[in-house]
């Protein structure tokens, strides 16, 4: 029971619209944001001294929880046991109460309430994520070239750590109208403290490795398990 109503399992979300950047960053800085979790940062480039980390904005249109907007910092890591590789959700902010308390309830997603002011419809995405009266962050991504239908990663395991607990959601998605491009992803850092944290792993002067849009995706979130790492 979520705010007096039933949320049932696993929680769909039946459109919505994406746009997102991978940077390479430091390996060992990126490892000391993520330690409260337990979990260790993968080194799938080159050298295996350097972490990923995803910024991403979505526009929920319908779903489950409710519309709203979100923004999320994550990063590659190593599960538990070994295996593919998962997304450790580090920062998840959300303009919605709704989503706020289901998100920390079921999953344990570290969301909290932000201003995320974005425009996904136009040839640059653009996204700006503000608490409190700071700006934390500015993203934009341009627009690159088509992908296939059905190209994509259809499953992931989300990780997430909350009042010390860390959890493991199977997370299955579905997208179409994808385009990826190498770079072509903006970012100013503000400051608020999450911007420093981010301008600590060298986000404000990194170039993207990568950029892509999604123009409509669907999405099932089944449910959270304890993971001891």
């Amino acid at each position: 029971m979520i705010q007096g109503e039933r949320v049932t399992m696993p929680v769909r979300i039946r459109d919505a619209a994406v746009a997102s950047a991978m940077f390479a960053v430091p390996a060992a800085p990126a490892q000391a944001v993520i330690d409260y979790s337990g979990l260790r940062v993968a080194t799938p480039l080159p050298g295996r001294r350097r972490a990923v980390c995803s910024l991403a904005f979505i526009r929920y249109a319908d779903g489950d929880l409710g519309p709203y907007h979100e923004f999320a910092v994550a990063f590659l890591v190593r599960p538990p046991g070994g295996g593919p590789v998962g997304a450790f959700i580090h920062w998840l902010p959300v303009n919605q109460e709704f989503t706020l308390d289901a998100g920390r309830t079921i999953w344990g997603f570290p969301k909290e309430i932000a201003d995320i002011p974005m425009d996904l419809t136009s040839r640059i995405k653009r996204c700006a994520v503000r608490l409190g009266g700071r700006t934390a962050l500015e993203l934009a991504v341009r627009p690159g070239l088509p992908v296939p239908s059905g190209a994509g990663t259809p499953k992931v395991d989300a990780y997430s750590c909350l009042d010390g607990v860390t959890r493991r959601t199977p997370w299955t998605m579905s997208p179409s109208g994808v385009r990826f491009r190498p770079g072509g992803a903006s970012l100013t850092l503000g400051d608020h403290p999450v911007a420093d944290q981010l301008r600590g792993l060298g986000l404000h002067r990194a170039r993207a490795l990568s950029s892509s849009t999604v123009a409509h995706l669907t999405m099932e979130f089944a449910d959270a398990a304890e993971v001891r790492p």
